[in-house]
């Protein structure tokens, strides 16, 4: 059997924080809350959920991620989703971008940067 996509991992300074604001913006729950650990997904029984694990207080975030997160949603609503990822606590972050990109970059509430991406219908389109 080939192996599957469990967690996405996110080293964090403050776990149930970064979890909530993570749950509610992808509106899914926090399964799992343990000292070292929190989960979030959709229910216990999704194919893939993300992970929240402690990382020292001395280690800061210094430059962009080498990996993000794309979200998206229908075209009619992306302006309200971004509206809301920032009431949540996001923030709108410079990497670079010409102001021409079909994508929003945002940061989640320990710098965390994402994307919010036109509407996608496939993986590739």
């Amino acid at each position: 059997m080939p192996v599957s996509l469990h967690h996405i991992v996110v080293d964090a300074h403050d776990l149930p924080g970064l979890a909530r604001f993570w749950a509610c913006a992808l509106r899914w729950r926090v399964l799992s809350e343990r000292e070292r650990e929190v989960v979030i997904g959709p229910d216990e029984s999704a194919p893939v959920g993300m992970c929240f694990m402690p990382v020292p207080a001395t280690e800061r975030k210094t430059v962009k991620n080498r990996l993000h997160l794309d979200l998206t949603t229908v075209a009619e609503d992306r302006d309200a989703e971004i509206d809301r990822l920032l009431a949540l606590g996001a923030r709108r972050v410079d990497v670079g971008q010409t102001g021409e990109e079909s994508w929003t970059v945002l940061a989640d509430p320990e710098g965390n940067e994402f994307c919010v991406v036109r509407p996608k219908r496939t993986l590739i389109e």
